[in-house]
């Protein structure tokens, strides 16, 4: 299915790497849930505070037919999302971890046929 992502970048410089890092992660869901219509990542960093660093924010807005996964990853005392990676990275685990749910819930199974060939078959 072709969709469509929007990449943002707020208060961060944008560069190769941390672009690659998020279409990386963006192609493994697009591999896992072929349902996506569309998605939109917002990578901040609002807190610039003296003591503690930098502690990155990433949002996620994906699209599917059956329902819009919201994640928003903002941690004020999570020091590991002082690494934009670290946060980048746990962020599209939560949003698969809510796409691997809506797929459960929306798998069609196989309707059982009467009855089994064990019960037609007499010895």
């Amino acid at each position: 299915m072709t969709n469509e992502f929007q990449v943002v970048f707020h208060n961060i410089e944008q560069t190769d790497a941390i672009a690659g890092a998020v279409q990386k992660r963006i192609q493994k869901l697009e591999r896992y849930c072929d349902e996506i219509i569309a998605g939109r990542v917002v990578l901040d960093s609002p807190h610039n505070n003296h003591h503690k660093g930098k502690v990155y924010s990433v949002g996620l807005e994906i699209h599917t037919p059956f329902k819009e996964v919201r994640v928003n990853q903002e941690q004020h005392d999570n020091h590991a999302h002082e690494d934009l990676y670290v946060a980048i990275r746990d962020a599209f685990n939560a949003a698969e971890r809510q796409l691997k749910s809506i797929d459960k819930k929306h798998r069609i199974t196989p309707p059982h046929k009467g009855g089994s060939n064990f019960s037609n078959q007499a010895a």
